[in-house]
């Protein structure tokens, strides 16, 4: 088994790694083309800004070789905002493999419970319908940091409450995403892992 994870301009690359350390799965973290075709299973990690990040892969052709990926691909927090079509952060243009745009969290008008933006910290997930979840997973905690989200749709597989119901993960053929940290979840983002590489 063969785990790739991309490397790009990106943080939070390295708690991905851990985690599957943890996990005792053997990876490597990398930005070769040959490499991440050639791998059994690809994971998109990423921390940052949509409109940079996708000048930069764009720029080495990542773009590219991400659609052409034919393997189970994880895009997790940004890596799945930058495999939906459109992103208002930055007003950039994205992947385009969900059919979906990334849109800001916009704050209620009578903010009684005084709600932050950006969500940071644990949520609950449910509605869950994709390979990466089963029975033991509805409902539990995982841990989030977003500004940014993706509304209800065709390809939603899990949702969440803040503010409105979003989807806090996608899969759409080969490609999964989660809004969500599994390398920060604990067991239940452990065990989210796991069934990704079981696929």
């Amino acid at each position: 088994m063969k785990i790739a994870i991309i490397k790009y301009n990106a943080g939070n690359i390295q708690s991905v790694s851990f985690a599957l350390d943890r996990l005792g799965v053997e990876h490597i973290i990398t930005s070769d083309p040959e490499e991440i075709k050639s791998a059994d299973k690809v994971i998109f990690p990423g921390v940052g800004e949509a409109s940079t990040t996708m000048k930069y892969l764009k720029e080495q052709e990542l773009d590219e070789l991400i659609l052409s990926l034919k393997q189970p691909v994880l895009g997790i927090c940004l890596g799945m905002q930058l495999m939906c079509k459109h992103s208002e952060e930055g007003n950039v243009d994205c992947l385009g493999i969900f059919d979906e745009e990334v849109k800001k969290f916009q704050l209620p008008e009578n903010n009684t419970e005084n709600i932050k933006v950006p969500q940071m910290g644990w949520n609950t997930i449910g509605n869950t319908k994709s390979a990466l979840f089963d029975s033991s997973i509805e409902d539990q905690f995982v841990y989030f940091v977003h500004s940014f989200y993706v509304a209800l749709g065709n390809d939603t597989a899990a949702t969440t409450n803040y503010i409105l119901p979003y989807s806090s993960a996608l899969q759409k053929d080969n490609f999964y995403a989660t809004q969500f940290h599994p390398e920060k979840s604990g067991d239940v983002g452990s065990k989210i892992l796991a069934n990704f590489i079981k696929l």
